[in-house]
């Protein structure tokens, strides 16, 4: 795998010319990689792109893969975010999310992490899970203020089709919560992080001033990026591309020097719909004089003729030609970008 990323990081080089201000190791378990092969990408990545001095470096963790030595060797290769997978500070949510780590190490590899210097550090939480109370929910965002952390991702348990979690759901093995639940939730969270200093930066996003994700933040911004490995997707301008998902594929197609990827021209139906989507969930929200400039007279009447609709609501708010949710619009983001969208 190691050696099938190495070549693509080569291979793509040619594709972003501009300083790479983040980079960020996610999407499965990169605490898992010894220093010596994070080192080995890391090095790959520095001959073959300008990065920025001032680098946002991101790696993904599992609380069960921190021990001191491994802290102090992450930080000696450059990280200097890290995004702890926590999920919950109970025991009985993380073995109902099939987590392989306890509470207690949880919490401590959040301290070792600042113990080591780390202390740019994002935890994930979930909410609205079938054994999640309001006060146990209460008790978990007492955790994100006593260890001081300065950003919290906090997302709502969703049911996918043809997942076990479904299959519980529709067998009736296990109860979701209600709609009136997780809003009561959603507001808690809300109020919580905003008591201690945070920004609701993103819809399911808080932040200290200054710790603001740069990396997730791009992406909502439009910046171009590139991705890495099996199921990476990238983005450079007008064109998107997504890797292979299968991991033996993937690693086969760059040996061999085959296909490795899918791409597709972003028309501007697209541009618009995903511009709505993302801008209209974060704190920046949606620039009238940028739809203006970069979208066709047709789809600028179709956005001022929805948005008049939701104006009157108490959804959404204009100020200085941006157009922002209210605190009541934020748990209908979603529903709302969708009646933005133009739909062929």
């Amino acid at each position: 795998m190691i050696e099938a990323l190495m070549k693509e990081i080569e291979y793509r080089r040619s594709q972003l010319q501009e300083p790479v201000k983040t980079i960020y190791f996610g999407g499965g378990t990169p605490s898992m990689l010894s220093d010596e092969e994070l080192k080995r990408i890391m090095d790959q990545l520095y001959r073959n792109y300008n990065i920025d001095p001032e680098i946002e470096f991101t790696l993904e963790c599992n609380p069960d893969d921190l021990t001191p030595e491994k802290v102090a060797g992450l930080k000696r290769l450059g990280v200097n975010r890290l995004s702890i997978g926590v999920q919950s500070f109970f025991e009985e949510d993380l073995r109902f999310f099939n987590r392989a780590h306890t509470m207690q190490q949880a919490e401590r590899s959040i301290q070792l992490s600042q113990d080591a210097g780390i202390t740019n550090i994002t935890i994930d939480l979930i909410y609205n899970t079938p054994q999640l109370s309001l006060a146990k929910w209460e008790k978990n965002l007492d955790k994100v203020e006593q260890f001081q952390v300065p950003h919290l991702s906090a997302y709502t348990l969703t049911v996918e089709n043809n997942t076990a979690l479904s299959h519980l759901v529709n067998t009736r093995q296990v109860r979701m919560p209600g709609d009136e639940l997780a809003v009561a939730q959603f507001n808690m969270l809300v109020e919580r992080t905003k008591a201690i200093g945070m920004i609701q930066y993103e819809v399911s996003n808080f932040g200290k001033e200054g710790y603001f994700s740069q990396h997730n933040s791009n992406y909502w911004k439009g910046v171009e990026y590139l991705g890495f490995g099996p199921s990476a997707h990238s983005y450079t301008g007008q064109k998107r591309s997504w890797n292979v998902a299968h991991n033996l594929k993937y690693i086969e197609a760059i040996r061999s020097g085959n296909r490795f990827c899918e791409e597709e021209m972003i028309d501007e139906q697209t541009a618009y719909n995903e511009y709505v989507l993302t801008r209209l969930r974060t704190i920046w929200g949606i620039d009238r004089a940028y739809l203006a400039g970069h979208f066709s007279a047709d789809i600028n009447r179709h956005f001022e003729a929805e948005l008049a609709k939701y104006l009157k609501t108490s959804y959404l708010q204009s100020e200085n030609n941006r157009i922002r949710l209210t605190s009541e619009g934020l748990v209908l983001a979603d529903s709302i970008a969708s009646d933005l969208f133009i739909v062929s």
